[in-house]
């Protein structure tokens, strides 16, 4: 029989037991539980080894991990419980590589994977704390499956997740049969204070789409001084927007009191296009366009495995940003001025494409920083990347969160979403959600049918 640990006689407090991908997703997890303790499997701490090394952003959660648990046991051994914090109330601890003796997870499972000795330090530590909720804690859902068929509860780890992706923040509005005298006005480029006007309540910088009978007006509502004004039509760096959202997106990217924007929207609506295109027209106005994107190795496969050297091995993942800075050359055919301009702006490092590992420890000072394919980056990497930026910098993040290449994120965990659903009110930022696609009609068919 397990001997009865001596949290039991607080059987209200709940134990979660955290699988890697809990850590590489978050370093500070577990410090994320409360008055609930938090146990590791030994075979975590294994794991977590193999990761440390690289810079990559697991590499770099994998070393804050080892380095918060180091300097929080200092005199402590580990494998007993102990406080992360002093005035923590949950207490932490490694679980060893123990067998419960009930179910086996090696035996029923297999003994060649990790995953299933993790599920044996929950189920040992189920059987240790009879009195006690044991929860595991994972980002894997296979995992979580296992241990739910094993009667063992689980759960994905919450932290950083938005409640429900489909009802996220859009940044627009439309309405209708709206007043037509105050359309004529916005019309006529004058700015009105939106207390005079029948528009819902807002609390963030908001796009909107006013209309009555044949007539439409789209506006920008300003949160800081609380008016509403005509937002134009009007090309950026020969790039024409083709619907109301993009000329949404381009005002935005354009404002200069808007020092953070995300553009969020299915294949082929014109994200990076609009960014660069934006960056581009303000090239004066920062020291460097800086265009980046997470690299996300194919088959689990890191990019030290592509031959060259490292440009040789990053191109691969950078070809689409290169394809749309092509797709904007291509708009000055008749102007070889501009088209000289912009190639003198490659070769000078004024605009500079590269993976997003490349900046970390940077200080972003007067850039126009562009981060595309922002999904695939979790909510920690997201809050490191804003923490980056200095004096006079724009960052702009872009990505479709319904296209997730990275392991254990989805729409409603990776970082894009969070962060549109925590900075929507902020008055120094500005969100707007593509819907229509506008690459082709072919692509179109691919969106809408298949």
């Amino acid at each position: 029989m397990a001997k009865k640990n001596h949290h039991d006689s607080n059987s209200s407090t709940k134990i979660f037991v955290l699988d890697t991908s809990v850590i590489l997703y978050d370093h500070e997890a577990v410090n994320s539980f409360q008055e609930h303790d938090v146990a590791v499997p030994i075979l975590v701490l294994e794991e977590l080894d193999n990761f440390k090394n690289g810079n990559d952003t697991r590499n770099f959660e994998a070393r804050n991990f080892i380095r918060l648990i180091d300097q929080a046991s200092k005199n402590n051994l580990i494998n007993k419980w102990f406080p992360l914090k002093k005035n923590s109330l949950g207490k932490f601890k490694v679980v060893l590589d123990e067998h419960p003796k009930k179910i086996n997870a090696e035996k029923l499972f297999g003994d060649a994977k990790f995953d299933n000795r993790i599920l044996n330090a929950a189920l040992y530590l189920k059987e240790e704390n009879p009195k006690r909720k044991v929860v595991l804690v994972s980002k894997d859902i296979c995992l979580r499956l296992k241990a739910k068929s094993l009667n063992l509860h689980a759960e994905d780890y919450e932290t950083g997740k938005i409640k429900n992706a489909d009802e996220l923040y859009t940044g627009r509005t439309e309405i209708l049969y709206f007043d037509l005298k105050v359309m004529s006005r916005l019309e006529n480029n004058e700015k009105i204070n939106a207390a005079e006007l029948a528009i819902p309540v807002i609390n963030s910088n908001h796009f909107f789409i006013l209309k009555n009978k044949k007539k439409s007006v789209i506006a920008f509502y300003n949160n800081s001084d609380k008016s509403i004004r005509k937002v134009n039509n009007h090309p950026v760096f020969n790039i024409i927007p083709r619907n109301a959202e993009q000329s949404f997106a381009i005002d935005a990217l354009l404002n200069t009191d808007i020092k953070l924007v995300t553009i969020q929207g299915n294949a082929g609506t014109g994200k990076t296009l609009l960014a660069l295109a934006c960056a581009l027209e303000q090239r004066k106005d920062f020291r460097q366009i800086y265009i980046t994107r997470p690299i996300v190795p194919l088959s689990n496969k890191d990019i030290g495995f592509l031959p060259g050297d490292v440009k040789q091995k990053v191109d691969p993942y950078m070809a689409p940003i290169w394809d749309n800075l092509k797709f904007i050359r291509e708009q000055f055919n008749d102007d070889e001025k501009m088209q000289f301009k912009i190639d003198e702006l490659i070769r000078t490092e004024k605009i500079q494409i590269a993976p997003l590992a490349f900046i970390r420890g940077r200080t972003i000072t007067k850039i126009y920083f562009i981060v595309d394919e922002a999904q695939n980056l979790t909510p920690h990497e997201i809050k490191t990347i804003i923490s980056r930026a200095g004096e006079n910098t724009k960052i702009v993040f872009t990505g479709d969160i319904y296209q997730i290449d990275t392991p254990y994120l989805d729409s409603e965990s990776n970082g894009l979403s969070y962060l549109i659903e925590n900075a929507k009110n902020h008055p120094l930022y500005a969100h707007i959600t593509l819907q229509k696609g506008e690459r082709s009609e072919l692509a179109n068919l691919a969106t809408d049918l298949l």
